[in-house]
């Protein structure tokens, strides 16, 4: 089953009377399932790409669909209602509500989606749990290390069980241990789930974990290997 669907897309930027062309008729499937990376120098339009598929900026031409939806047809609060219910979000930074604990944290993507105390409690455990936080369920981010914090936001990106993780250079900021610790927690839950992982990096530490990758160059793909 394909989770993504990409269909001849392109996407122009203009600035003044400049035009950039970060995609330029794009295809691309990706399967149920798949550990994909989304690999290429700095203005490949792998961020962009990985931006249409989040509902998170619309192409100039061409289609995408999520799960099933073309999202190019939908207006901003049911693109919105996309990301909450079928996607989830890995980012460089974290983005950890800062005045919230990590149970905290993880629970929010829930209470949003209007789950009942009972099943936030479970989830939560299960999640923090499954990436080996149980004992620091409590703390704030400024409390706990960069790898923790990048923890919390997977289990928080699995919360509410996506289609569909997306992840833009998630062992950015982390140093050679919590990277590839970050990067086992996420093949052991690819594989445990079986949900949907994609990410865009240029980091050899994802690179080498990713079972299929997609290389792009001058916003159109170059290569695409998929590993035994």
């Amino acid at each position: 089953m394909e989770v993504v669907k990409i269909e001849n897309v392109t996407r122009t930027y203009k600035l003044g009377t400049i035009e950039t062309q970060a995609l330029r008729g794009v295809n691309l499937s990706i399967q149920n399932g798949e550990f994909t990376a989304l690999v290429g120098p700095s203005g490949s339009g792998k961020t962009t790409l990985l931006q249409m598929i989040g509902c998170l900026d619309q192409p100039s031409a061409g289609r995408v669909f999520v799960d099933g939806k073309d999202v190019t047809t939908l207006n901003r609060n049911q693109r919105a209602d996309m990301r909450k219910g079928h996607i989830g979000f890995v980012f460089q930074f974290f983005a950890l509500i800062p005045t919230l604990t990590a149970y905290e944290n993880i629970e929010m993507p829930l209470l949003l989606n209007g789950h009942s105390a009972a099943d936030r409690k479970a989830r939560v455990e299960e999640l923090l749990q499954a990436v080996g936080l149980t004992e620091q369920a409590h703390k704030r981010p400024d409390q706990m290390s960069g790898g923790q914090q990048q923890r919390v936001a997977i289990a928080r990106a699995l919360a509410p069980k996506p289609a569909l993780i997306l992840a833009d250079e998630p062992t950015a900021n982390l140093d050679s241990t919590n990277g590839e610790q970050v990067m086992e927690i996420m093949t052991r839950l690819n594989k445990e789930t079986g949900v949907t992982f994609v990410f865009a990096t240029h980091d050899p530490r994802v690179i080498k974990y990713a079972r299929r990758v997609v290389t792009l160059r001058d916003g159109l793909i170059a290569e695409d290997k998929t590993s035994q």
